[in-house]
């Protein structure tokens, strides 16, 4: 049985695939484009893929030069993320979801982050309003 929760649109689209679970701010340009693996010291994903996978992550970090350069090069080699789920968007990182054409969201409720695991597969509707745990 789904579990479905109400989102708030920031960037067009729908995407389903695995969910992958940062604690910690994202630098898309600390990620290898070639197979989309955080390479980041120290980064709570460090050493995992985060390509074609549902992101969820507090927020991005870095200036927008080396963010939009990241997701530039992760575009380039089909290495993007399926969706992103952010917590604390920020102009950098809507206008790359919106140029990229990556499905954003947020203001999901607290009871969404505390059902969702890594690995679970999400279908993110950013067009309708909403992601399931499928």
């Amino acid at each position: 049985m789904a579990n479905r929760f109400t989102c708030h649109k920031i960037s067009d689209g729908k995407a389903q695939a695995t969910a992958i679970i940062s604690k910690d701010r994202v630098m898309f340009y600390q990620v290898r484009p070639e197979d989309g693996m955080m390479e980041e010291k120290n980064h709570y994903l460090e050493g995992r893929i985060i390509a074609k996978q549902v992101l969820l992550f507090p927020g991005g970090k870095g200036s927008s030069v080396v963010q939009q350069d990241g997701l530039y090069h992760l575009d380039r080699f089909h290495n993007m993320p399926a969706a992103l789920i952010v917590q604390d968007p920020d102009p950098v990182l809507v206008a790359g979801a919106i140029i990229m054409k990556i499905p954003m969201v947020d203001r999901l409720s607290q009871e969404f982050y505390e059902t969702v695991r890594d690995g679970d597969m999400l279908l993110v509707n950013a067009d309708e309003g909403y992601v399931e745990i499928l």
